[in-house]
């Protein structure tokens, strides 16, 4: 590869220049809602009535030149940064680079992010999401499995009528982790006359047998649970279990052996309940990824993850036949932030993305994070990457 490097060289004091503030963000954001009359899926489905939610962060110029769209990942949402209330919860899962003076410099640049279609969050009050819990206005009930399937590229169309609905033609940057990355690389090979730099963060170019299976299994215990009924539980009681051991498993997944062994040792939960003696007690690791669960259930929905599942099976970049001519078409500079640990998308197939951007002669920066969290670094030690992140934005 002509130029892909593990560790980037950062100029010497480009982190230093910040621009003079325009604007003075305090980092209280507030969701907004964005509405289609009707949205045409890939697969040729009309869904009517379509509203996802967004966030901003700065303020967008004079131009519309200073766009920096995020994409989140599987389990998240568009609050990328800030907080709905003073001194309240929760902060932004960016917050490190996120904000004035930061790398993504809210001074700046007009940072935006938007709910997905069947976003996993149906139930959270600060979730706006179009998906299998929805009202069907055909039917006058939950849309159920009678929802259409819907892909990353058909994340990528409503985020781009989104942009288009504020006079937003092209992006500084697009940037996302996960699944994020997914549809990062997807607007860069679909639209790369509107995409002047991609950042993909713990992602890769294509949803490969090992994702695919781990996506399967993510699914498995949702469809198991018999309350899930064929996806026909609203009017019922919900496949809560199964949602709770799915979210166990995306839990797991996510994170890495090193942490689990640094976090837990051996320990019990209960100090007064050996695992050896009693078979209803639990090892301290087991209690705190089903409290995890537990409460990400609670404002889950499991039909939702299930069209997230397939979304995130069905990806190949371009969204065709061919995955080098998906990657082939990225004309942006790419910059690819990934794991050595990673235990969902493998770190070979990152690698291996990032040779077919390059094949053609774009310019590819590939770096590593550190950390014991595995996938997961992608999100919580993303703060590490800044003064990378500063002198590729500039």
């Amino acid at each position: 590869m002509r130029r892909i490097q593990r560790h980037s060289c950062i100029i010497a004091g480009l982190g230093l220049l910040i621009a003079s503030p325009l604007w003075a963000w305090d980092g209280i954001v507030e969701k907004q809602t964005f509405e289609m009359d009707s949205f045409t899926t890939q697969g040729g489905e009309t869904i009517p009535n379509v509203t996802v939610g967004w966030e901003a962060y700065g303020e967008l110029n004079d131009a519309r030149d200073n766009v920096i769209l995020i994409t989140h990942f599987f389990s998240g949402t568009s609050h990328a940064a800030g907080r709905y209330e003073e001194d309240g919860e929760p902060t932004g899962y960016w917050d490190a680079i996120i904000g004035p003076g930061k790398p993504l410099d809210t001074d700046e640049y007009y940072i935006i992010s938007s709910d997905t279609l069947v976003n996993l969050g149906a139930n959270d009050p600060n979730v706006i999401t179009t998906g299998p819990a929805s009202i069907n206005p055909d039917t006058g009930e939950p849309w159920g499995m009678a929802f259409p399937v819907v892909t990353i590229r058909d994340f990528v169309e409503v985020q781009r009528e989104l942009l288009e609905s504020q006079g937003i033609e092209s992006l500084h940057a697009v940037m996302g982790a996960s699944m994020g990355a997914l549809q990062a690389i997807e607007w860069a090979s679909a639209y790369p006359d509107r995409v002047e730099r991609l950042i993909s963060v713990i992602g890769g170019g294509v949803a490969d047998p090992w994702l695919l299976a781990t996506l399967s299994a993510w699914g498995a215990p949702i469809r198991l649970d018999a309350n899930w009924n064929e996806g026909n539980y609203y009017d019922g009681e919900p496949p809560t279990d199964g949602l709770k051991e799915a979210l166990k498993l995306v839990t797991l997944n996510a994170n890495h052996w090193q942490w689990a062994n640094e976090t837990f040792n051996r320990d019990w939960a209960d100090e007064e309940r050996d695992p050896a003696e009693d078979i209803n007690a639990r090892y301290a690791i087991e209690k705190t990824l089903d409290d995890i669960a537990a409460a990400r259930a609670a404002t889950s929905d499991a039909n939702h993850l299930l069209y997230l599942v397939r979304a995130n099976q069905t990806f190949m970049a371009g969204h065709g036949e061919s995955l080098e001519e998906g990657l082939a078409a990225i004309e942006a500079p790419t910059l690819m932030l990934y794991s050595e640990n990673d235990l969902v998308f493998a770190p070979q197939g990152v690698r291996r993305t990032a040779e077919l951007i390059e094949a053609d002669g774009t310019d590819v920066t590939l770096e590593t994070l550190e950390g014991n969290r595995g996938h997961l670094d992608g999100v919580v030690s993303i703060e590490q990457a800044s003064d990378t992140l500063r002198a590729f934005l500039r």
